[in-house]
C-alpha cells in the first residue's frame, strides 16, 4: 500500500478505559469518569423528553444544509446563515480547515500543549508546523507573530486552551488579531465557551467583521451534554464557509444529532444552570490546591489541570484504583499534572478524598 509518508510516525488515536473496564480491572461498584470534560449534569431535560417521545424516517438522508438548526444558530448569534458550518464534531471541522489549506508548500502555527488534533492534522496533509510554548498557561500571543511566514496558512488559538483551560484576554487577542497578515486564517477554536465566567471576556463572535479572517468554532459536546451526537460548528465570513464547505462530505450529520440540537438550543436556562454550578465547583478546586500547595491552571472551562506530588502516570493509576478516571499530564505534554473534569459535588468531594490519600502516600 502507498500510505503516505506522514502516517509511518504517527499512532492512531488510544480511548482511554471506559468506565465498565475500570470496573472490572479494579473489582470496583462505582467508577465516576472525569478525564473527558464531559457534562456531568448530562443534557437539558427537554432533549430526554424529545427523545423518548419522537420518531423520524430513518431511510431518509438528513438534511444536508442543517437547515433548522441553521436559522435557530444564526439568530443566536446574530449572523447570516451563510455564516456557519457544521461538522461531525469540532474534530471535523479541523480537519476540514487542514484539508482545504494545508499542504507541503504550507505553514501552520499552533501552542503547545493544546488540543492535538490541530498538529495530528497538519502532519497528515505534509505542513510545516510550528508549536509556540505556552507561558504560564496562556497562548504567547507575540511569539505567534514572530512566526508567521510567507506559507503561514493557518494560526490555530485554543480558547480556553486545552488542557490548561487558561483565557486569552480580550484585549491582546484583539490586539493580536489586528497584526495578523488578512490572508492568513485564525482558527478560535472554543469549545468551552459556554463554561466562561469572566465579565470582561469578549464574544469572538462579534469580532467577525472588524476581522473577516477568523473562524469561530463551537460545539455541543461539552456543556449542552450532547458528546455521543458529535455535533460542531463554524461561524466565519460567508467566503470562507463556502471554500470549506467545498471540501465538506454531504450529510455529515445525522438526522438526530440535529433534531436533539435544535431541542438544546432552545434551553438557555439548562446552559446557565451548568455554568453556574460548574463555576462554584471549580472554585472548590481552586481552593484545594491552594490549601495543599498544589499548582492548578487558572481554568475557565469545566476541567483543571492541576499539580500531583509524582509521575502523572503514576498519580492518574493511584486515582483510577480509588474510582476516578482523570487524565495523566504525561499524555498532554503536562508533566506532574493530572486533567480533572469538573464533577458534581458529590463527584468532587470524592476527588478531594482520594486526593487526600495520595497526598499522604507521598508524605504532603
Amino acid at each position: 500500500m502507498k500510505w503516505k509518508e506522514a502516517l509511518k510516525e504517527m499512532k492512531p488515536y488510544k480511548p482511554g478505559r471506559s468506565i465498565e473496564e475500570v470496573k472490572d480491572l479494579y473489582n470496583l461498584k462505582e467508577v465516576v469518569k472525569l478525564a473527558s470534560n464531559e457534562n456531568p449534569y448530562g443534557c437539558a431535560s427537554s432533549v430526554t423528553e424529545f427523545l423518548t417521545s419522537s420518531s423520524m424516517p430513518f431511510q431518509i438522508y438528513p438534511d444536508g444544509h442543517a437547515t433548522n438548526l441553521r436559522s435557530k444558530l444564526a439568530i443566536k448569534h446574530s449572523v447570516d446563515e451563510a455564516s456557519i458550518l457544521f461538522g461531525n464534531g469540532s474534530d471535523e471541522i479541523i480537519s476540514l480547515i487542514s484539508r482545504a489549506l494545508l499542504d507541503d508548500n504550507t505553514h501552520t502555527i499552533m501552542p503547545a500543549p493544546t488540543f492535538p488534533q490541530y498538529a495530528h492534522n497538519a502532519k497528515i496533509e505534509g505542513a510545516d508546523f510550528i508549536e509556540i510554548p505556552l507561558v504560564d498557561g496562556l497562548h504567547d500571543l507575540n511569539a505567534f507573530l514572530s512566526a508567521v511566514n510567507e506559507r503561514t496558512a493557518v494560526i490555530w488559538i485554543c480558547n480556553p486552551n486545552n488542557p490548561t483551560g487558561n483565557l486569552i484576554p480580550s484585549e491582546e487577542l484583539i490586539e493580536f488579531l489586528s497584526k495578523v497578515p488578512e490572508n492568513i486564517l485564525v482558527v478560535l477554536d472554543e469549545a468551552y465557551f459556554e463554561y466562561v465566567t469572566d465579565p470582561h471576556h469578549t464574544d469572538s463572535i462579534r469580532l467577525l467583521d472588524q476581522f473577516p479572517n477568523i473562524l469561530v468554532l463551537r460545539t455541543f459536546s461539552k456543556a449542552y451534554g450532547l458528546a455521543a451526537f458529535r455535533l460542531g460548528y463554524a461561524i466565519g465570513s460567508p467566503a470562507i464557509i463556502t471554500e470549506l464547505n467545498k471540501v465538506r462530505n454531504p450529510f455529515n450529520n445525522n438526522s438526530l444529532a440535529l433534531a436533539v440540537a435544535n431541542v438544546a438550543l432552545e434551553d438557555d436556562g439548562f446552559i446557565e444552570e451548568c455554568r453556574q454550578k460548574n463555576q462554584v465547583q471549580r472554585e472548590r478546586y481552586m481552593a484545594y490546591a491552594s490549601l495543599n500547595g498544589l499548582h492548578v491552571y487558572d481554568s475557565q472551562t469545566n476541567f483543571v489541570l492541576m499539580e500531583v506530588p509524582m509521575d502523572a502516570d503514576e498519580a492518574s493509576e493511584f486515582l483510577l484504583k480509588k474510582g476516578f478516571i482523570v487524565r495523566s499530564g504525561n499524555a498532554l505534554g503536562t508533566p506532574m499534572h493530572v486533567r480533572i473534569t469538573i464533577g458534581t459535588e458529590e463527584q468532587n468531594t470524592g476527588v478531594f478524598h482520594a486526593f487526600d490519600l495520595l497526598l499522604k502516600e507521598k508524605g504532603r
